[in-house]
């Protein structure tokens, strides 16, 4: 895992700033490209890391096109699709294939000067017509973090309720009973309508199920560090009784709830425990770094690319499987500093 002096010495910029724009501080002038310089690099840094650690990998020649939901601008607001982009990219590097960006236009998508492809890598979640438009340059479309048409096209997706059960297991484990959520109560599903999200509707049940599910600290609010800043502030103003933590919808929300607690004068995790989802590299380089449900990113975009491979076909070889297939990806819970025993129950 990269640290904030190893991030310096690669970027430029100091420890104090690189912090600050890690943790979405509103007060900070900085430009989208010194965020991007930064959360690259956070993530270049991690890969580096992992890779050490693994065997070799297969080698190909395919010709990859990468379609993507959010802009590069969005994707800033969002780094959890900025990492799972990168790690596509840098597998296709490893691999030896050719990495295409597919050009927007309008509701559909196109490759660069009509270039013929192998295979498509879609992320995140896609209108009916943009998923024709991937699929009339090839058949072979794999979707990462959505699962569209699962009859036809491969896909990868996280076990969210394996997740949520990792972190409300590890904070009741802690004594806490009185646990919020920070997050949308609606989203696009993965065929792009209004739905209940995924996470909160899980949140809901399961605290249902342990009989500790208290509606009032539900914080509805979307997935980004200002809107959770302003609604967790305004819960803590309200004089409702607090929860003694907060489980958040993604790495964006818990920023903002940080950020919220600080400045209501509550620390973390001594007043109130927060825990995070997604647990890209930047949890670890908040302050404090935060207990997250790890989504696998690097291994979510590595198997998309083994799928899309598994189906590609190639002068001389016939595809290895032609049946689509589902590949849900266990999270695993990463413990740090943000969480620990509530109040009252230290030993």
């Amino acid at each position: 895992m990269a640290t904030l002096k190893e991030l310096a010495d690669r970027t430029g910029y100091s420890p104090a700033t690189i912090s600050r724009i890690l943790s979405g501080d509103p007060s900070l002038s900085v430009t989208p490209e010194a965020r991007r310089t930064v959360l690259e690099e956070a993530g270049r840094l991690n890969y580096t890391a992992t890779r050490s650690r693994r065997g070799r990998t297969p080698k190909s020649l395919l010709r990859v096109g990468v379609a993507e939901m959010l802009s590069p601008a969005q994707q800033l607001d969002d780094p959890y699709y900025l990492y799972l982009s990168g790690f596509v990219r840098q597998g296709c590097l490893d691999r030896k294939c050719a990495c295409l960006a597919l050009e927007r236009r309008g509701e559909g998508y196109a490759a660069p000067e009509g270039a013929a492809l192998d295979g498509v890598v879609a992320i995140g979640v896609f209108s009916p017509a943009q998923v024709e438009s991937l699929a009339a340059l090839t058949p072979n479309v794999v979707f990462l973090d959505s699962s569209p048409f699962e009859s036809r096209f491969d896909s990868v997706v996280l076990g969210y309720e394996l997740g949520i059960s990792l972190a409300l297991d590890h904070l009741t484990g802690l004594g806490h009973r009185h646990i919020g959520f920070v997050g949308p109560a609606y989203k696009i599903d993965d065929r792009h309508a209004p739905s209940p999200e995924v996470r909160r509707a899980l949140f809901v049940r399961l605290m249902e199920r342990r009989g500790l599910l208290d509606r009032a600290p539900l914080l509805d609010c979307p997935m980004d560090s200002a809107a959770a800043a302003r609604v967790v502030g305004e819960f803590l103003a309200s004089g409702v009784p607090r929860p003694t933590a907060l489980l958040c919808a993604n790495e964006e929300c818990a920023i903002g709830a940080l950020r919220a607690l600080e400045g209501a004068g509550l620390g973390v995790p001594g007043e109130m425990s927060v825990v995070s989802f997604n647990d890209t590299p930047r949890s670890a380089l908040v302050e404090p770094p935060l207990t997250s449900v790890s989504a696998h990113v690097e291994e979510m975009a590595r198997t998309a690319l083994r799928l899309l491979s598994e189906r590609a076909v190639l002068p001389g070889r016939a595809p290895v499987r032609t049946i689509p297939l589902k590949v849900v990806v266990p999270p695993a819970l990463a413990v740090r500093e943000s969480t620990r025993q509530a109040p009252g129950c230290e030993n």
